[in-house]
């Protein structure tokens, strides 16, 4: 019987930590092929940043290609094929009851997500399953103890997919964190690019133009303007938030540093 090990994820988008552990349980002999289950939207994470699920699919096959073992690490889309939102233990017992004669099934997660797992559904029954766990940073693995398997020995992941994603949307080069034809993907499709997130926040914005919660979008967006020199439009965005909240710290500052920039560069005869 085949050992599968899923790797449960959004994949957000998939990076070399993701297939650095797909190759050390491999090369530790925890399974004989290793399974990425790319989920259409997780109950348990926000949907605001999540990049079209065909697009992380077609990451995640171009990442498992450029593996170290391509023919045992390969991506699945079979919870794109389930209801959503996706929950584990659904994809787990539809899999038990179609490859179960064929398959076993172990799960590779994060010490982040063990550490919340009683919020999941049908946890108890999820852990009847062999579990193993990498190390995340700050992340804390006491609970349930005994009942998982602690891979103290796995590369520990020192960036996390969000931390890509923000670099993205700053422009800078994260080619060393995702892979030549990973970040070619991305780049060719635009995805979490500052264009694409300003577009995001004003939809958002927009949605509801008086929201409180509106205050923490507007000095998103007002900090993509002022990195890109757009003083006017960062300022107005600054200016609203503090409208919606007046204790807001950090737009008060973007407000002072914008108006040295503006009395600095603009002062002369004209404009004294």
């Amino acid at each position: 019987m085949k050992r599968m090990m899923l790797y449960f994820g959004s994949f957000n988008p998939i990076h070399k930590g993701h297939t650095a552990l797909a190759e050390y349980v491999l090369d530790s002999d925890l399974c004989d092929e290793v399974v990425l289950v790319v989920s259409p939207q997780s109950p348990y994470k926000e949907a605001a940043d999540l990049a079209p699920e065909m697009d992380r699919f077609e990451m995640a096959e171009i990442a498992c290609a450029a593996s170290k073992y391509p023919g045992k690490i390969k991506p699945s889309v079979i919870e794109f094929l389930l209801p959503k939102p996706s929950y584990t233990i659904d994809t787990l017992r539809y899999l038990e009851e179609n490859f179960g004669g064929e398959m076993c099934f172990s799960i590779l997660m994060g010490g982040d997500q063990i550490a919340r797992l009683d919020g999941w559904k049908e946890y108890e029954r999820i852990l009847e399953y062999p579990v193993y766990v990498y190390p995340r940073r700050d992340a804390q693995t006491e609970r349930f103890a005994g009942r998982f398997t602690l891979l103290e020995g796995a590369p520990l992941q020192e960036f996390a997919a969000t931390d890509i994603r923000a670099r993205i949307e700053r422009g800078e080069d994260v080619e060393a964190l995702l892979g030549k034809d990973v970040a070619d993907y991305i780049r060719r499709k635009g995805l979490w690019s500052p264009a694409m997130r300003m577009t995001t926040l004003t939809a958002r914005i927009d949605a509801d133009p008086g929201a409180a919660a509106n205050a923490d979008l507007l000095v998103e967006r007002g900090k993509l303007h002022y990195r890109r020199n757009e003083w006017g439009a960062a300022l107005n965005d600054f200016n609203r938030a503090l409208a919606l909240d007046k204790e807001h710290t950090e737009a008060r500052q973007y407000v002072e540093m914008v108006q040295e920039i503006l009395q600095f560069r603009y002062t002369d005869l004209y404009n004294p």
